[in-house]
């Protein structure tokens, strides 16, 4: 809040300062820290800036790729055709030994690229050898 200061008339010279308080007293006080003002697009400048650095340092550290220049093993496969009656689950026990049927219909669903389990009579899928 500006205050305004009402003074009386002066002739001479002694109405120069006069005139310089009353606008010095309308002008809004400076932080008393002496901190920089940012105006709304010098905040929004200094942010954009600081993502950027951190995104930069972010780049820099992350490294490079993992991937080796040497090509791995692929996982042994076998095809075989889908029997009339025959379910992704009765052909994934018939494959697994440890027991976990789910997890090796999970391993044909991604070796064949299934939406589902379902499976159709004379279908090819690729599973793991045994």
């Amino acid at each position: 809040m500006a205050t305004t200061l009402i003074l009386p008339a002066a002739s001479g010279a002694s109405a120069a300062p006069r005139a310089a308080a009353a606008v010095a007293s309308r002008r809004p006080a400076r932080p008393a820290s002496g901190g920089v003002r940012l105006t709304r697009r010098g905040r929004l400048v200094v942010l954009l800036l600081s993502l950027a650095i951190v995104l930069g340092v972010g780049v820099a550290l992350s490294g490079g790729s993992v991937a080796t220049q040497e090509p791995g093993t692929a996982e042994p496969t076998q095809t075989l055709i889908v029997r009339s009656g025959q379910t992704l689950w009765d052909i994934a026990a018939a494959r697994t030994d440890e027991g976990d049927v789910r997890g090796m219909v999970e391993r044909i669903e991604r070796l064949n690229a299934l939406d589902s389990a379902e499976v159709t009579a004379g279908q090819r899928l690729v599973v793991p050898a045994n």
